[in-house]
């Protein structure tokens, strides 16, 4: 039977509004739990920052590139409910610019990927969730002990007795401002007051460029990101791609820029900063809006039990994919609790 107020403690009707590391987590775990849980996407399917675009005869990752385990829970969790076969350790070489002693490596860690690429890991977790995709969740509205989510094209989509959320932090404080949460948007203020664009151009070259190390973080006011996406397991790709992220600061003075423009300008730092002049075979842009936390405020998530509603997100708890998983994982648990 399900609850009829939020004291009664049965199962629950759960929405988790978005589909990335931190929703999926929540979304699994609350099932577990024996609640009914329905996931709510924007975009045609589940991925959030673990994002990858069709190219010809395969994909590129534009997101985050690869993450850690630094919690053993965190990859059993990736192992029970992705699938051990769909990630895997990215074995290239990775290295740093440092303006005084040139270029160092990466300290030793070992650092995951999606095989055959980022989304494998979310289209695995979508399995065990119910999923709505391409619906936008613009407000919540009380009936009773619950929660009727409306999409921004006015539509209802069903009465829920708790709300979990894991859109970025902007999109998060228009949904709760929406629903007259205003208490618990202001607490999403510190923690969510400073998201940083990334512009990212994933580069396709039929010559494999001579770079120093397969993932770069160079000394650049242009690029803060390159990697050799081709050197990711299970990528099978004719030449090589590369991915190029753009530094916050220059994605900031160049947000509106046409994707033709980003290009350009990161192709050229590219070759700048590795001598190579290989011709370009094809390329594709991506404009994150809100790529990176840099706020030292971490609550790791937030839960209102008299509303029923929280919030979970790697940005409440200092990035990172593992963030995100950490994130929704201690939500659920303190939701479960309550």
């Amino acid at each position: 039977m399900e609850r009829e107020t939020l004291d009664t403690p049965s199962i629950r009707k759960v929405a988790v509004i978005g589909s990335g590391m931190a929703g999926l987590t929540a979304a699994i775990m609350l099932g577990k739990s024996g609640h009914q849980v329905r996931v709510f996407e924007k975009s045609r399917g589940p991925g959030g920052r673990l994002a990858s675009k069709r190219v010809a005869n395969g994909a590129v990752d534009v997101g985050a590139q690869y993450f850690t385990g630094r919690n053993p829970d965190f990859v059993n969790f990736l192992n029970d409910y992705a699938g051990a076969d769909r990630f895997g350790p990215w074995q290239g070489t990775f290295g740093f610019q440092n303006a005084q002693e040139g270029w160092q490596p990466f300290p030793e860690e070992t650092r995951y990927v999606g095989i055959p690429r980022m989304t494998a890991i979310t289209r695995g977790l979508s399995e065990h969730v119910e999923l709505t995709a391409q619906v936008r969740i613009g407000r919540m509205v009380r009936s009773g002990a619950r929660w009727q989510l409306l999409c921004t094209q006015g539509k209802e989509h069903g009465l829920f007795d708790q709300v979990v959320i894991t859109a970025p932090p902007a999109q998060t404080q228009n949904l709760l401002a929406a629903s007259g949460l205003t208490q618990l948007s202001d607490k999403t203020q510190e923690p969510g007051g400073e998201i940083l664009p990334c512009w990212a151009v994933a580069a396709h070259f039929a010559e494999a460029p001579d770079a120093l190390f397969d993932a770069m973080r160079p000394e650049s006011d242009v690029l803060y990101w390159v990697a050799n996406n081709s050197s990711k397991p299970g990528r099978n790709d004719s030449g090589q791609w590369w991915v190029l992220h753009a530094t916050p600061e220059w994605t900031e003075a160049n947000v509106d820029a046409t994707p033709e423009h980003v290009t350009n300008q990161l192709l050229a730092a590219f070759r700048e900063l590795t001598g190579f002049d290989g011709a370009l075979v094809d390329s594709v842009a991506h404009r994150w809006l809100y790529a990176r936390s840099v706020s030292t405020e971490q609550p790791g998530f937030l839960w209102d039990q008299y509303q029923g509603v929280g919030v979970a997100g790697d940005w409440l708890v200092g990035g990172r994919v593992e963030g995100a998983w950490e994130s929704a994982s201690r939500l659920a648990g303190a939701m479960q609790a309550g």
